[in-house]
């Protein structure tokens, strides 16, 4: 089984937003466990970053992909990384420099600016709409 690790500055705050992310994690809990882990602070997001295998990280100038793009990327970065993932977000003032300076693949959600709150939502999101292009289910049409 696939293992997706969120790793989140700061703390959740939305309740509708875990439930949104809760949803879309029970969706896909046959192919993929979705885990959030929340950290204090950019010193904690350094040291957590290092410690993971294959680490993926959000961040608005990191490259825009569509979602089939996103489900081969996805998949590709699983393969590397013995099933295993992690993607980073950061908090409100977004990555620190040394996250973006290392040789970590960037994806952006959107040009837009959304809180990392909405992020993981919409992270949530789209890992299921590529394990649902992987399955070639009509959920992504």
């Amino acid at each position: 089984m696939l293992r997706l690790k969120v790793l989140i500055v700061g703390r959740s705050k939305e309740a509708w937003i875990d439930e949104g992310v809760a949803e879309y994690s029970r969706r896909m809990a046959s192919t993929l466990q979705l885990v959030t882990e929340w950290v204090r602070d950019d010193a904690q997001l350094l040291q957590q970053v290092v410690k993971e295998a294959q680490v993926c990280c959000l961040h608005p100038q990191g490259r825009l992909v569509s979602s089939e793009q996103f489900a081969k990327q996805l998949s590709q970065l699983f393969e590397a990384g013995g099933s295993r993932l992690t993607m980073v977000i950061g908090g409100a003032e977004g990555l620190p420099t040394s996250i973006l300076e290392g040789c970590y693949p960037l994806i952006s959600l959107s040009p837009m600016t959304f809180t990392h709150q909405m992020c993981r939502l919409l992270l949530a999101e789209q890992v299921y709409r590529s394990t649902e292009i992987w399955r070639g289910s009509p959920y992504h049409k």
